[in-house]
């Protein structure tokens, strides 16, 4: 079987295939974010007055606390998520868990665009809000993880990196994409139509764009990996089983690097946009427009960060940019106190040029990080769990940090402490995972070495005397 992942790249001009991979890994990240981003930033502008009604009445940061929590809790059922998109996925294919994904995110998001509100229905508003949050989180689960190994499974050895940034920047296209539908609505309708009726147009669209989603998806092919896999014989147990017995460090690992990450990121993607307008003052359009700023900067840095990983390294990649983050964290409030829109936006943006290199290359690390026949369950559960421990409720912990300092420095404190975990936790990354073989030649050194006598399953049409190692290139 011909391997695109471990084929010398030099002189390497992008197949037709490859161009529908990447097209159809970024389309699905890119819906799958702009549907979180409409409703972070719904939960920033809206939520608090139209679905926690009587808390917003005795309490208004309160009530704004709530909303911060109502975006977070979809986080804690993302690990749910990626346990079983993540076991369809190790069994059936990446493909298919996408579209799977897709679907449920996608009618999540525009069930909460139909929504009755707190006036309307009572109790009820706030309860079908969050179980509605918790299927997309289920949903968000397992998207990431397909996209990133669909893209580094393709890639060239010496490309992973540059391929596997291609899903990272759907996080940035949404939030453009995101940010630019709320800041048409909030400069084409007035305050009284956007609260009344407006804010869900965003919703209601995420329909087409899963139409679209589906249609370039359904034209890719399975990963090759996967694929090679199929032809193997059932050599091993359940796949989720075999990752929490052998690679539990990567799991960890891998929520740990992500961290950092994630918790900073949605402070560009919310937190940053209702601090402008509800402590700063700033008009609704201006901080929209710091937002995409931000977007920009973290869109150009991320593609940076993947085609630098594969020139100096992933892990010294990802250092350079938990190392701008934990410099920047503190001192990015000054100049976000002035209210100055120039400022507001410049120190957004110089915080983008450390997410850039600390996110761009994560697909391509996670990918080497596990063997083949966990990889899918190993990559979306270390993701998930990151997104807990980082961004879940970073918006909510920003708030909550603010009401009891009154001083919004100490939120950098916050996010430079927990990049400065994620910087240790890529301390501990083999360097030599990178650029490792990402067929399934590892799985059957396990099993040549478990069942002494015995000959390792062949590929077919492959020698069973070669089946067991491949070259490492």
């Amino acid at each position: 079987m011909a391997s695109t992942t471990t084929a010398p790249a030099q002189g390497h001009t992008m197949s037709r295939e490859e161009r529908k991979v990447l097209a159809g890994t970024l389309v699905g990240t890119t819906i799958e974010w702009y549907d979180f981003f409409i409703y972070a930033q719904a939960a920033a502008f809206i939520l608090a007055a139209h679905f926690f009604n009587p808390l917003g009445a005795e309490n208004a940061q309160l009530a704004q606390v709530v909303s911060w929590a109502s975006l977070g809790i979809s986080f804690l059922f993302r690990p749910l998520g990626a346990i079983v998109a993540g076991h369809i996925g190790d069994r059936f294919g990446r493909k298919v868990t996408l579209v799977m994904t897709l679907f449920g995110m996608g009618a999540a998001t525009t069930l909460i665009g139909l929504l009755p509100t707190y006036e309307k229905i009572g109790i009820a508003a706030p309860i079908l809000l969050v179980l509605l949050r918790i299927l997309q989180g289920f949903s968000a689960g397992g998207e990431w993880g397909g996209a990133a190994l669909m893209s580094v499974e393709h890639a060239p050895v010496d490309k992973r990196g540059l391929f596997g940034a291609y899903p990272q920047i759907g996080v940035p296209i949404g939030m453009l994409m995101a940010t630019l539908f709320m800041f048409g609505l909030s400069t084409a309708l007035t305050p009284e139509q956007f609260e009344s009726w407006g804010w869900r147009v965003p919703f209601l669209f995420s329909i087409v764009l899963i139409f679209v989603g589906w249609l370039i998806r359904r034209s890719v092919d399975e990963s090759p990996v996967f694929l090679e896999m199929q032809q193997r014989a059932k050599e091993s147990s359940a796949p989720l089983g075999q990752l929490f017995r052998k690679n539990p460090r990567e799991v960890l690992l891998a929520a740990l690097i992500f961290a950092g990450n994630n918790a900073a990121g949605y402070l560009v993607i919310a937190f940053f946009a209702s601090y402008g307008t509800k402590v700063l003052h700033m008009s609704r359009p201006e901080t929209l427009v710091a937002s995409l700023v931000g977007g920009i900067g973290w869109l150009i840095f991320t593609m940076l960060g993947g085609w630098m990983s594969d020139r100096v390294g992933r892990r010294r990649t990802f250092m350079i940019g938990y190392g701008i983050i934990i410099v920047w964290a503190v001192p990015m409030w000054w100049l976000l106190n002035t209210a100055s829109l120039p400022l507001f936006a410049l120190a957004i943006f110089v915080l983008t040029i450390g997410l850039g290199p600390s996110y761009g290359p994560q697909s391509a690390m996670y990918a080497e990080m596990f063997p083949a026949r966990v990889r899918y369950s190993g990559v979306s559960i270390g993701y998930a769990l990151g997104s807990i421990i980082g961004g879940a409720f970073a918006p909510m912990i920003a708030e909550l940090l603010l009401a009891r300092t009154g001083q919004a420095w100490t939120i950098g404190v916050y996010i430079s402490l927990l990049s400065l975990v994620s910087f240790i936790a890529v301390c501990f990354v083999k360097k030599s995972d990178q650029g490792k073989d990402l067929h399934v030649a590892e799985v059957h050194q396990e099993y040549v070495q478990a069942h002494p006598g015995e000959s390792a399953p062949a590929v077919a049409g492959e020698p069973e005397a070669t089946s067991a190692r491949r070259p490492r290139h």
